[in-house]
């Protein structure tokens, strides 16, 4: 039985009436690393030993009905978030041997529920654009995106059932793209930062990877805590508050201002989405201020890589991957007048979708330019994402088109700030209107 191809959901389902165990389930999911870890190259650290011994302490818990939600479920841990079990290196040889002497806030989280910590997954270095050594698992001449490369490919490729990421930029949503897996940056402020190496206090999101809307949503219930240690946090959103969608939501299909970036097979295979959408959809722009969005964000982003980042460059630059250290030097000229400028940019835009929001449910955009490219070097566009991420509303890609080359594109969907349940329920009611039409 291959119960590593098993969902979340279904996996727990199953642990519950006592027809699988954690440790076989770990099992299954460790066998399969072991036949495909060669190939794609998802972890930057596994210890099936540890992971076993954590298998079989959730199998206690079960038997004696203390499991937590996420109860024996094998969980990856982007190597940018602390874990004092395993080391966390950022990706990057200045951070070799690193230990953290305590989890992250959402490791806690996740052991608290019962989860398996099964790996660090490969990050590109301090969660920026240097990749690291991962494969698309749908051809291992693309790349899998960045910067949660490891997180979304081992769950595209039936390593975990779940994986955690981060977005700053791109980072959660295109992976999901790419390698075709829903992927969920939450609400800004919604899921704590406490214990992760910081990119942008303003831009920072972690994110889940799953293969089903429910098991972002099973996984979500557990780390949309609110936590004194990340000062940025929101209220704690519960995900069982939004209404099931009983009739046809109402979404604008928006191309946003990098439309022209996409290849033809994305904008045509969203355009044909819309259209077979029908009545759901009107077509529509975005107000006149997010013509500047792009690179908005990018001022943004970059005056925080050089702040954040800046200790390791004066410590050891050519210690840095020459990607890293070119993106730190692009931003340690900005000035505190550009970076507040474009503060009071986005704030303008977040004004601007709100009023738009007053209209729509969601919005259905691109995700990524396309299909992943064949390019190991780099590690795709982020192009159709950092404005978004800008904005803190939350967003999803989900895994609904084809490229040219048989490949997995995303769709992307955002809803209004704190609406993570309706997102997702959302999610779930697109996928199976999609299916209808495939």
């Amino acid at each position: 039985m291959d119960l590593h191809r098993l969902t979340a959901v279904e996996a727990s389902a199953r642990m519950t009436a006592g027809s699988i165990s954690s440790r076989d389930l770990v099992e299954s999911c460790l066998e399969r690393i072991s036949a495909r870890e060669d190939a794609v190259q998802a972890w930057a650290y596994l210890d099936p030993n540890l992971a076993l011994a954590q298998a079989d302490a959730a199998d206690e818990r079960r038997r004696s009905g203390t499991g937590g939600a996420l109860n024996g479920l094998p969980v990856g841990i982007k190597d940018i978030i602390d874990t004092a079990d395993q080391p966390t290196e950022n990706g990057s040889k200045l951070c070799a041997g690193r230990r953290p002497d305590a989890d992250a806030t959402l490791v806690r989280l996740l052991r608290e529920a019962g989860a398996v910590i099964m790996g660090k997954c490969v990050t590109t270095e301090f969660a920026l654009s240097a990749p690291g050594k991962t494969r698309n698992p749908h051809d291992p001449e693309c790349t899998p995106g960045g910067s949660s490369s490891g997180s979304a490919a081992s769950v595209a490729d039936f390593m975990v059932p779940l994986a955690i990421g981060s977005q700053t930029g791109g980072s959660m949503l295109r992976p999901a793209s790419y390698n075709g897996v829903y992927g969920l940056k939450p609400t800004f402020g919604t899921i704590s930062r406490a214990g992760m190496s910081p990119l942008s206090r303003r831009l920072d999101h972690p994110g889940i990877f799953a293969r089903s809307p429910e098991d972002i949503a099973l996984a979500a219930g557990v780390l949309m805590q609110r936590d004194p240690a990340d000062k940025d946090m929101r209220g704690h959103i519960r995900l069982g508050d939004a209404d099931p969608v009983t009739a046809p939501p109402k979404i604008a299909f928006v191309r946003g201002p990098v439309w022209g970036q996409g290849d033809a097979d994305m904008q045509r295979g969203i355009e044909d989405l819309a259209r077979q959408l029908g009545a759901v959809i009107t077509e529509r722009e975005l107000p006149p201020v997010f013509e500047g969005a792009a690179e908005c964000h990018s001022m943004i982003m970059n005056g925080s890589v050089g702040q954040s980042l800046g200790p390791y460059y004066e410590r050891d630059k050519n210690g840095l991957d020459p990607i890293t250290r070119s993106r730190v030097e692009r931003g340690l000229p900005v000035t505190s007048r550009e970076y507040l400028d474009a503060l009071y940019l986005a704030e303008e835009m977040q004004d601007a979708l709100a009023g738009f929001f007053a209209e729509f449910d969601a919005i259905l955009a691109p995700v990524a330019p396309g299909q992943a490219p064949r390019d190991l070097a780099r590690t795709g566009s982020a192009i159709f994402n950092g404005y978004w991420t800008l904005m803190g509303a939350p967003a999803a890609s989900l895994p609904l088109l084809k490229g040219d080359d048989g490949l997995p594109i995303g769709v992307q969907l955002i809803c209004p700030w704190g609406q993570d349940a309706r997102l997702l329920k959302l999610c779930r009611w697109l996928a199976d209107q999609s299916g209808e039409w495939k």
